[in-house]
């Protein structure tokens, strides 16, 4: 690597670690597109979620629940129980997992793969239109065409 490519990623590095949100002591920290289990000290019978496009939440029973994170920022999860009080007022972190995945910046725009060990293109949020286009497009197809082959149309298009 020159050092002129070193520097380059360097100053990525810092970018994203500068971007990333600022978890807490007690934060639930969720990776994007990943989950957490969340135990409760009470069952549950409703959740609220401050937003739900950052994070989801299923019951898996009264006292577990399963956060999965959407997309990268910070919002809350209210556990409620049977007469409304409050069980838990969690806060949710949703971050990047970059153990295993690259970005490739060609000027601004950005590619993302996950490299575990081999590279391969990943759907990531702030990715270049027509890349994240181009990847969510070969992934929609295989899916379309393994929907096909299980169902017994034999996977044709």
């Amino acid at each position: 690597m020159t050092a002129k490519a070193v520097s380059r990623l360097a100053q990525a590095v810092i970018a994203l670690v500068a971007l990333a949100p600022a978890a807490a002591a007690g934060d639930l920290v969720v990776k994007y597109d990943q989950s957490q289990l969340l135990r409760v000290p009470r069952p549950v019978t409703s959740i609220i979620i401050g937003n739900p496009s950052i994070a989801d939440v299923t019951v898996q029973s009264p006292n577990l629940l399963v956060i999965t994170g959407r997309t990268f920022g910070i919002t809350n999860v209210i556990a409620l129980d049977s007469e409304r009080n409050v069980i838990q007022d969690q806060r949710v972190v949703v971050v990047r997992d970059g153990a295993s995945q690259v970005s490739l910046y060609r000027g601004v725009k950005r590619e993302t793969y996950n490299c575990s060990p081999n590279c391969n293109p990943s759907l990531m949020a702030g990715d270049d239109p027509k890349f994240f286009s181009d990847v969510k497009g070969g992934f929609e197809g295989k899916t379309t065409f393994s929907d096909k082959a299980a169902d017994g149309s034999g996977g044709s298009n």
